[in-house]
């Protein structure tokens, strides 16, 4: 199974390379597969952004993750 997280593009950088925030973590992904702009959102995959999300899809899906994470550690 593999699993795509949403994250905020907070930059664009020379090279198709974009700063993300997972919401605690931020990180430099790969855009060369989507047109993105900044405060937009994507999923993330393997270093790559590999779809663009609705700003509320994005939000929706980060608070699921978070959701499942905080049952995972009870």
């Amino acid at each position: 199974m593999c699993v795509a997280v949403p994250a905020e593009v907070l930059e664009i950088k020379e090279g198709n390379i974009g700063v993300v925030d997972y919401g605690n973590l931020q990180q430099e992904v790969r855009l060369d597969l989507v047109d993105v702009k900044v405060g937009e959102f994507v999923l993330v995959h393997v270093g790559f952004a590999i779809q663009r999300l609705s700003r509320e899809d994005g939000l929706e899906t980060r608070e699921i993750f978070k959701q499942v994470y905080a049952a995972l550690e009870e």
